[in-house]
């Protein structure tokens, strides 16, 4: 199957620097609205992967996402938002970037380069064929994420990935793929644009569709997130007074007294 990288192909727009701040925005916008679509084809190949992903989580596995540049920074932040929202440990969900905490904020040179780095990252959690490992590039053809991945499966670890382009060496290696082709950029190459849109989009079906099927949510309601400002204390609050048709404060006090919702609920069905 032959490769051809879209995501660096030349914008479908010129003379960018001559477009006024409006026709700007509306040349983004427009290609803006491709991206969902473009996520839509890919729900099959989304499905598979989560399905994998879900079955590990039950038993006791993590999922790991890796990455460079923008791919891994996205990562990062899907697994730092895990905790806070469902309530679970940041062990369950994690993130790696190519060069470290430090690539976070900055590039750091030829990092994505690596052949060895992304194994040893990996090592470093003790990683086991019970754990999922996601690779992240627009790309697909990261040195960094792809070597990791071959190492994967050299070790019975599950691989998906989520890349832009279609037929790439990343999803080459990876027993489940997912391919969002959302074509040329409109700065060339600027995969922080619509590719970037399109992983964050497919990074929020993964967690958010595999933390439901894990029980960690309840109705609608992110019954077992953390209690850590008064924004979301008021959220739990307004909660459990809908669940139990309770008062303001008789909501308050049993979230003072049980610090989750999802126990103040239960602890009031079953009269305690």
């Amino acid at each position: 199957m032959s490769f051809t990288k879209t995501t660096e192909q030349d914008s479908n727009y010129d003379h960018l620097e001559k477009m006024s701040v409006n026709e700007l925005l509306k040349n983004i916008n427009n290609e803006d609205k491709t991206v969902p679509l473009a996520v839509e084809k890919a729900l099959p190949q989304i499905e598979s992967l989560i399905t994998q992903t879900v079955e590990k989580l039950k038993q006791g596995g993590r999922l790991f996402y890796i990455g460079a540049g923008t791919s891994g920074r996205l990562g990062i932040l899907d697994a730092s938002e895990c905790p806070p929202t469902f309530g679970v440990s940041p062990n369950l969900v994690i993130g790696i970037i190519a060069g470290g905490d430090t690539a976070i904020r900055n590039a750091v040179e030829f990092a994505e380069d690596s052949i060895s780095q992304g194994w040893k990252d990996l090592k470093a959690y003790n990683i086991s064929e019970n754990d999922v490992v996601v690779g992240i590039a627009a790309s697909g053809t990261t040195p960094y994420v792809i070597a990791a991945l071959e190492n994967c499966n050299e070790n019975n670890i599950l691989t998906g990935c989520i890349t832009c382009n279609k037929n790439s060496p990343l999803s080459k290696v990876s027993k489940y793929p997912i391919e969002v082709i959302v074509g040329p950029e409109f700065v060339t190459g600027s995969s922080r644009m619509k590719a970037g849109t399109a992983q964050k989009l497919v990074l929020n079906m993964i967690t958010t569709t595999t933390m439901i099927q894990l029980g960690h949510i309840k109705g609608n309601k992110m019954v077992d997130m953390q209690l850590s400002n008064n924004k979301l204390v008021n959220r739990g609050t307004k909660m459990i007074m809908k669940a139990l048709n309770i008062s303001e404060n008789e909501a308050s006090k049993l979230l003072k007294k049980y610090k989750s919702v999802r126990l103040a609920i239960q602890n009031y069905n079953n009269g305690n």
